[in-house]
C-alpha cells in the first residue's frame, strides 16, 4: 500500500534514501523510530521543566533524522522548536513560545512514522509499531502534579 498522496513525506527524498541505504534501510528506519521516540520524550520533558537549553539537542537530532527520510513537516517543526530553544538560551528566557509546537510534535511524529514504516514494509509496520504512551499536555501517573 502506497502513501504517495501524503504531504507528510517527500516521497522522492524517501525513495532516494531507501535506494542509497539499500538493505540497511529498514534497520536505519528502526533507529529513527528509537531515536525519535527518545527525542520527543526529551523535548516534552524539557518543556515541562521550562528548560530551553534541553530543547535544543533532541530537536536538532529529530530535525536531521526526519529530513533524512523526507519527513519535511516533522523536520520543520523540530527545527522551529530547536530555534525557539536556541533563541531563549541566548536571551536567557523561558520557552513558553515552544508550547504549541511541542504539543503538535508527538502526533506529527507518530503519524509520520506510521507512513514511513508502512511504506518500507507492511511487515515492519505491524511488527515494530508500538505506541509511545502518554503525550505532552496529558497528565500521566509519573507527571508529579
Amino acid at each position: 500500500m502506497s502513501f504517495e498522496g501524503s504531504s507528510l513525506v517527500d516521497w522522492a527524498a524517501y525513495n532516494q534514501a531507501r535506494s542509497e541505504l539499500g538493505t540497511g534501510f529498514v534497520r536505519i528506519l528502526g533507529y529513527f523510530r528509537e531515536d525519535g521516540v527518545k527525542s520527543v520524550i526529551a523535548i516534552e520533558a524539557a518543556m515541562r521543566a521550562n528548560n530551553a537549553a534541553a530543547l535544543v539537542i533532541p530537536a536538532h537530532t529529530l530535525k536531521g533524522e526526519s529530513r533524512q527520510f523526507g519527513a519535511e513537516p516533522l523536520g520543520m517543526l523540530a527545527e522551529k522548536i530547536e530555534n525557539i530553544g536556541r533563541d531563549c538560551v541566548e536571551a536567557q528566557d523561558t520557552p513558553e513560545e515552544a508550547l504549541a509546537p511541542v504539543a503538535r510534535l508527538r502526533p506529527l511524529f507518530e503519524e509520520t512514522l506510521t507512513l514511513l514504516e508502512r511504506e518500507a514494509s507492511p511487515v515492519v509496520a505491524t511488527a515494530v509499531r508500538r505506541p509511545m504512551g502518554g503525550g505532552f499536555g496529558r497528565r500521566g501517573v509519573s507527571a508529579g502534579a
